[in-house]
């Protein structure tokens, strides 16, 4: 293995694998959906881009089956140990418009901006938070965690919007030494928020859905 090339608390995110409901383009948020046999080959194709990208040292997961599966075909697979769950990076609260198609929910609220969902600010920054929180805490982490949140997140760490994020698809994320704040302001509530080198280490060949 490599040397890592992602240095000075660098982490890589890691979209969970797919499930039924991303093929059949309804809307997940935080219900609990499983893998299906494509998802697990997407777990365990981007396990074989990570081992070649760097040395990881641990993998953390959102608590939602479908990423927790993810994470541990991933962590056995490079022979770390079980991962660790942050609460920080479950999916986002979709609210009323879980289980609906996607075009359906999109034509009954625009942009998804869905009455009793999380609205995407505090998703978005709920999302940099944890990933910055990593970054500090835990250098050589795979995080693994959920389309929406990571969208938002890498939009807001790196300044640019951020396409849609893959089943299985990894992106490193190197902090910007020159602009970053320091450990203890990190902890701030309103502390202002690091610039991030984000970067995808590869395009997962199985791709059927959101």
């Amino acid at each position: 293995m490599s040397e890592s090339p992602h240095p000075h608390g660098s982490i890589v995110v890691v979209r969970h694998g797919e499930t039924d409901w991303n093929i059949g383009r309804r809307i997940q948020g935080r219900t609990e959906i499983p893998l299906n046999d494509t998802g697990r080959a997407q777990a365990a194709a981007a396990a074989v881009i990570l081992r070649d990208s760097g040395t990881w040292t641990r993998v953390i997961t959102s608590p939602l089956g479908r990423a927790a599966e993810t994470a541990r075909i991933i962590a056995d697979a490079l022979g770390l140990e079980a991962p660790g769950t942050d609460h920080g990076i479950l999916e986002r609260d979709f609210g009323p418009a879980e289980g609906l198609l996607v075009d359906d929910a999109a034509a009954r609220w625009p942009g998804l901006e869905v009455p009793g969902a999380e609205p995407l600010p505090e998703l978005a920054e709920r999302g940099a938070r944890a990933f910055v929180r990593h970054m500090n805490r835990a250098p050589g982490s795979i995080v693994v965690a959920h389309g929406a949140l990571i969208r938002a997140a890498l939009s807001t760490l790196s300044g640019t919007e951020a396409p849609r994020i893959l089943n299985g698809e990894a992106w490193a994320l190197s902090p910007r030494i020159d602009l970053a704040p320091s450990p203890a302001t990190l902890n701030e509530p309103q502390a202002e928020m690091p610039r991030v080198l984000v970067r995808r280490l590869g395009t997962p060949a199985m791709q059927h859905a959101i």
